[in-house]
């Protein structure tokens, strides 16, 4: 079977970080989020497929929603606050600094980050760039402009 659209799919884990930002302006029309490779081969993936085949049924949307409202936290202050979870152990963060891309694997007691063991993001992002950085915004795993 020849299936254009599961070929496309395939070729996004292959194509270099800017490719991947012009597909996303091809796609939806602006400029790709600052977060990390992973985030933006899954996004485009879905994204082409979509395209292909349509996107969620109105109902599946609505229920969503519904879903959402009921988990919500409408009160400012406590939505604010951060629960400090990090990404479940295994998880591998990607991020392209300088031409090069940098692997970070979660651990149950931090993160690995060339077989070396850190406690914290910001001290990999550290490492990565020789200054200060918040962690979490250097993976692209918080916005740098919101509290979350």
């Amino acid at each position: 079977m020849n299936d254009p659209v599961l070929a496309r799919v395939a070729a996004i884990k292959t194509m270099p970080t800017p490719a991947l930002k012009a597909m996303w302006r091809d796609l939806y029309g602006t400029e790709a989020p600052p977060y990390n490779r992973r985030f933006l081969e899954s996004r485009l993936a879905y994204r082409v497929q979509e395209l292909a085949y349509g996107g969620l049924k109105p109902e599946t949307v609505k229920r969503l929603d519904a879903l959402a409202r009921g988990v919500e936290d409408i009160n400012p202050k406590t939505r604010r606050i951060r629960t400090d979870r990090k990404p479940i152990a295994g998880t591998r963060l990607l991020r392209e600094f300088n031409g090069v891309e940098h692997v970070v694997t979660v651990t149950l007691e931090g993160y690995e980050y060339q077989g070396r063991p850190y406690k914290s993001l910001s001290a990999i992002a550290r490492a990565i760039t020789g200054v200060k950085w918040n962690g979490w915004v250097f993976f692209g795993l918080k916005s740098p402009r919101s509290g979350a």
